[in-house]
């Protein structure tokens, strides 16, 4: 296939300026976009996903991938800051968010498994409290017990 012309190769960095009318090009290329420019650019592209996207699942889809590259891209920076950047007020509704702190309350959880075992609450009534299955509590005590 490739001796009969049918691909061709593009490289994201040598594609031009009409490529920008595309937000799926556009979301493409943010991936390799510099650190600096990166939110301005995500900003623009949330900003042409909210005109040219009708479907509000696919929109919605798309401006949380905008926000996961970022969030990536930007580690460092925190959820307020990245909201702001953005120009986003619904941050907190994002898959990347609400997937952020459910990880959170899980570790919060398991974190305070040894505390309650040394208060000398069973293992039952713990998984209780913490609206946890008992087995992984029973993983949890096995652990501070190795």
């Amino acid at each position: 296939m490739l001796a009969l012309n049918r691909v061709r190769r593009i490289y994201l960095d040598e594609l031009s300026q009409t490529a920008e009318a595309s937000v799926g090009v556009g979301v493409v290329k943010l991936v390799i976009e510099a650190e600096e420019t990166a939110p301005e650019v995500a900003k623009r592209l949330i900003e042409q996903a909210k005109q040219q996207i009708t479907d509000e699942v696919t929109q919605r889809d798309l401006i949380n991938l905008i926000e996961t590259i970022i969030v990536y891209k930007l580690p460092q920076k925190s959820r307020e800051e990245i909201e702001a950047m953005l120009g986003l007020s619904e941050l907190k509704q994002t898959k990347v968010y609400q997937e952020a702190l459910e990880e959170g309350k899980q570790q919060g959880k398991l974190e305070a498994i040894p505390r309650m075992i040394k208060f000398g609450l069973s293992l039952e009534a713990i998984a209780q409290l913490l609206n946890l299955p008992l087995e992984v509590v029973q993983q949890a005590a096995e652990s501070v017990n190795e």
